[in-house]
């Protein structure tokens, strides 16, 4: 595991966590080596621009915790039905799943430094962004998220998980566009406006739909028509968690 302050790329710990990736996909413990190894200056550069707005500077400075907020289930059960509090507590409570759970497992050392904090924060927040996107948690999903990822923030390990991705369900789905619909994750990215800054306690309590509108992001047009054409049928689309434990 790199330090906070390692900025070094770590080609051979990412060819490893590849390989144990390819053996098991439900191994979230290896994403997160992944972008360990391939982080560089990813996460200073993103962290500078965080610290560039108002609510960056004024986040850091009361150190508030998103993990927090999340793990508040009963008040975002409480949240009326559209806003993003309720929908990502149904997401969650339908796919059995926590911010805790994704901490237990995440490989962020314990550190008061600012890009640990700004790391975590950007582990929780990868779920919400399951619900502004509309992608869901099957491999095609996840590899289209993390596609929009990479466009968001410019890191190596996304990139890499997409395309890795995007050659297995391929394969698996041929006579699919399953390259058009991760690079539309991609795209998407690329023109949405910067959510690794966004204030998500306050969007918490706002509908997903004026979320959507403030932050450029429109409903994806591929993924939807080629999840409604594979069904559910075959593993390849079963619900897996590899991709969703991405920190910037």
């Amino acid at each position: 595991m790199s330090s906070p302050t390692d900025t070094r790329l770590h080609p051979i710990a990412a060819y490893r966590a590849v390989r144990k990736l390819m053996q098991n996909r439900e191994d979230t413990r290896q994403v997160f080596l992944l972008i360990d190894a391939l982080r560089g200056k990813t996460t200073l550069r993103q962290l500078a621009r965080f610290r560039q707005t108002e609510f960056g500077q004024r986040a850091l400075a009361e150190r508030r915790r998103l993990f927090d907020r999340l793990e508040d289930w009963e008040t975002l059960k409480a949240l009326p039905a559209g806003t993003l509090g309720r929908a990502y507590n149904e997401f969650m409570a339908s796919e059995h799943l926590s911010a805790a759970g994704l901490a237990e497992v995440s490989t962020i050392p314990q550190s008061d430094d600012d890009s640990i904090w700004f790391r975590e924060r950007n582990r929780e927040m990868h779920d919400l962004l399951h619900i502004v996107t509309g992608y869901g948690r099957d491999p095609l999903g996840e590899a289209s998220l993390v596609a929009f990822s990479y466009a968001q923030t410019r890191q190596l390990g996304f990139a890499v998980i997409a395309l890795f991705a995007s050659r297995r369900i391929s394969q698996a789905r041929p006579g699919q566009p399953i390259r058009r619909v991760i690079f539309e994750g991609y795209r998407r990215g690329r023109r949405a406006h910067w959510l690794i800054g966004a204030d998500w306690e306050t969007l918490l309590s706002r509908s997903v739909e004026e979320i959507r509108q403030q932050y450029a992001v429109p409903p994806a047009y591929y993924y939807p028509k080629v999840i409604a054409a594979i069904g559910d049928s075959g593993d390849i689309m079963a619900a897996s968690r590899p991709a969703t434990a991405m920190p910037a």
